[in-house]
């Protein structure tokens, strides 16, 4: 669960190990009746397992000398034991099939009784552990809920397994005695029809999977159909009952599991699903009407109006083949286009059917005013005050905090920690956990301070330190010193030069946010980019009016750089947000804003300064930190071309602050690629690529 996370093993593990070996030592000497108990019980267990394999050889009618039965079976529990992977899973069988294989036991035979022999021994007795689990007094509540979420997470596992025994069953010949048998009762179209139906269900039950995984109800409902659907195409095409019968077998088990697919899906997408079902199935009956009706020279047989609609439904529908017979190549063609067109079709109305919800309407104002009389309470951090721009959704608490929040790609993407009574924390982020797994989201806390982890991880998330944040002492901030003399140099040369910085408190009036448009549209010009979000502010008329700016005015009155002030509502402490300033500043613009920003803070009472985040900074330098975070430092080392980070850090660093660390908070390393996208997506405000990566 914690790849790079930690060393495999503790500096003290020799020890450790040296003393657990010595206490059982000792317990045997004083008990060895319990030993030899102990070894009789393995032994015996051994011998039936060997029993169990020897016997599934004979129902093979495979001949085996005990010293090849036990040579096999040996070497599978040798690697059972060294194996990495849990139970030996994938390796034990390859090594016994690689063994029985050199021992001149055919490969197929000795593939089909390695796995029915796992089955029996391993995954039979898996299975069942999870029923008898749930049952068991004597495990906890937290046993018990792992149990039940790996029973999730294993049948979503053997539906995409039986997705794939559907496609290789149907591209298999059946046995001779068994398609005897269904030549009495069901005609060659229809054996046809159940094949492909074997892989379309197939083909549904890999798209289902994963939404089964993230415990999706309609996802749970298809798969129940698909299922079954499964099991009777099974027996149409070949009288395959094994595979039939691991159909109904998942069925079943899906079935006893209903009560934990709980996951809404988008309802406008299973709107637009049903729709595109609808449509695709009207606009492939008049594609097929019309094609078979006007391009039947191409084919055998002359199609009139009623007997092109049939074929049409027929082939839509794919549950049995009536005998096509194209003669030319474009009648091959023409009627391939058709199944392309179901099988398009069919899998995008699946794909629109499990869409995780989206978030259309906004946060309604009486939403946002009750996020702001919460803010205003309870406020401590720097990001406090964004969680009331437009960009945000809310989650309530009834304990009386609020998370602000924006879904981007089946991510729910909190900024900051919760904002609310310290001891509300733990039933906002349970509640805000629910909220996710009802509506298929992913939470994740971007830049969260420490105060909060244990809980995050109490609730099982993990933490990520993604950098740290700059926080200048106003007390003791000053220009003296030689470390402060390139910094007091600009400074009084700007002074000296006629620049002077102005304060301007709200509500700004027209012009002046005219002025400062003007700056910020020359400063994204020259960066070549557009305005930031989410965990930043961006040039909006209402957000800057009621702003406290400081501008640099250079000696001719224009204005050549400026900034916008954040007072923090519980804590001593200003932040400041937009930082903007003309292509053709003079160098030290920006220190000199900055510092008439502090000396304004400290004057009229303030006693920090925030600058806000140094991503990437200050993390991974060390062998054993996450391997992440020494990702991230490798980023921030070498990779400046698109975003200058150490720049940054050091520009902030000229000020002497106090780094305090900010973290990324999500749900398992495995969703750390879709964690990044949605925050690249939130910051930059995307249109189309929201569009697609939703559309999963």
């Amino acid at each position: 669960r914690h790849i790079g996370r930690f060393k495999p093993l503790g500096e003290d593990w020799a020890q450790t190990a040296a003393a657990e070996f010595t206490e059982a030592a000792l317990a045997i000497s004083r008990h060895p009746q319990e030993l030899l108990r102990t070894l009789a019980v393995a032994l015996a267990a051994h011998l039936v397992d060997i029993a169990s394999l020897f016997a599934l050889f004979r129902a093979f009618s495979q001949p085996i000398g005990l010293g090849a039965l036990v040579a096999g079976f040996a070497m599978g529990i040798l690697f059972w034991v060294v194996s990495i992977t849990p139970q030996g899973i994938g390796v034990v069988e390859g090594v016994m099939v690689l063994v029985y294989t050199s021992l001149g036991i055919p490969a197929a035979t000795a593939t089909v009784v390695v796995l029915a022999f796992r089955g029996l021994t391993f995954w039979l007795p898996f299975m069942l552990g999870f029923f008898l689990l749930r049952r068991m007094r004597t495990f906890g509540a937290q046993e018990q809920t792992l149990a039940r979420l790996w029973q999730v997470h294993v049948v979503a596992l053997l539906t995409a397994v039986m997705g794939v025994i559907n496609v290789l069953s149907a591209l298999t010949p059946a046995f001779y005695s068994r398609m005897s048998l269904l030549d009495r009762y069901l005609p060659l179209e229809v054996r046809r029809g159940g094949r492909l139906t074997s892989v379309l269900a197939g083909f549904a039950l890999l798209l289902l999977a994963g939404s089964l995984w993230r415990r999706k109800r309609t996802a749970w409902l298809l798969t129940m159909g698909v299922l079954i659907l499964s099991a009777f195409s099974h027996l149409i095409k070949g009288l395959d009952y094994e595979e039939a019968f691991l159909a109904a077998g998942l069925a079943l088990w899906l079935g006893l599991l209903h009560a934990h697919f709980h996951a809404r899906s988008d309802p406008p997408s299973i709107v637009q699903g049903l729709r595109a079902l609808l449509g695709a199935l009207l606009f492939t009956m008049l594609y097929g009407l019309i094609g078979f009706y006007l391009l039947d020279h191409h084919y055998r047989v002359d199609f009139g109006f009623f007997a092109a609609l049939r074929q049409t439904v027929i082939m839509f529908t794919q549950f049995y083949d009536p005998g096509l017979q194209p003669i030319t190549r474009f009648g091959r063609y023409f009627a391939g286009s058709i199944y392309f067109v179901g099988v398009a079709t069919f899998g995008y109305a699946l794909i629109m059917l499990v869409r995780p919800v989206l978030l259309r309407q906004p946060a309604t104002p009486e939403e946002r005013s009750q996020a702001g009389q919460i803010v205003e309470k309870y406020g401590r951090s720097s990001l406090a005050h964004m969680a009331l721009f437009n960009d945000k959704s809310y989650h309530f608490s009834p304990g009386g905090s609020v998370i602000a929040f924006v879904v981007k790609g089946g991510i729910a993407l909190a900024l900051g920690d919760p904002v609310g009574p310290q001891e509300d924390a733990d039933p906002v982020i349970a509640g805000f956990k629910d909220l996710c797994s009802a509506n298929d989201w992913r939470p994740v806390f971007y830049q969260t301070q420490p105060d909060y982890l244990e809980i995050y991880r109490l609730n099982g998330l993990d933490a990520l330190c993604i950098g740290q944040e700059a926080i200048v002492d106003l007390v003791e901030f000053s220009l003296e010193g030689g470390a402060n003399k390139k910094m007091r140099t600009a400074v009084n040369r700007l002074t000296r030069e006629g620049h002077r910085a102005r304060i301007y408190l709200p509500p700004q009036s027209d012009l002046t946010l005219e002025l400062l448009r003007d700056v910020s549209d020359e400063w994204l010009t020259a960066m070549h980019g557009s305005e930031k979000r989410f965990s930043v502010g961006w040039f909006d008329d209402e957000y800057v009016r009621n702003s406290i700016i400081m501008a640099v005015h250079a000696p001719d009155e224009a204005v050549s750089a400026f900034a916008n002030i954040v007072p923090q509502s519980q804590r001593q402490e200003v932040s400041l947000d937009l930082m903007r300033h003309r292509k053709g500043a003079i160098g030290g613009t920006m220190e000199f804003l900055i510092v008439k920003m502090m000396e304004w803070a400290r004057e009229v009472g303030y006693a920090t300064f925030n600058l806000g985040l140094s991503a990437f900074s200050g993390i991974g330098e060390r062998p054993q930190d996450p391997a992440a975070e020494r990702a991230m430092h490798y980023v921030y080392e070498h990779i400046n071309q698109f975003y200058n980070f150490k720049g940054l850090h050091e520009f902030k660093d000229k000020f002497h602050p106090r780094w305090s660390p900010r973290y990324l908070v999500f749900p398992g390393a495995a969703n750390l690629p879709g964690v990044m996208l949605a925050i690249a997506r939130a910051d930059s405000g995307d249109s189309l690529l929201e569009y697609l990566q939703d559309l999963r």
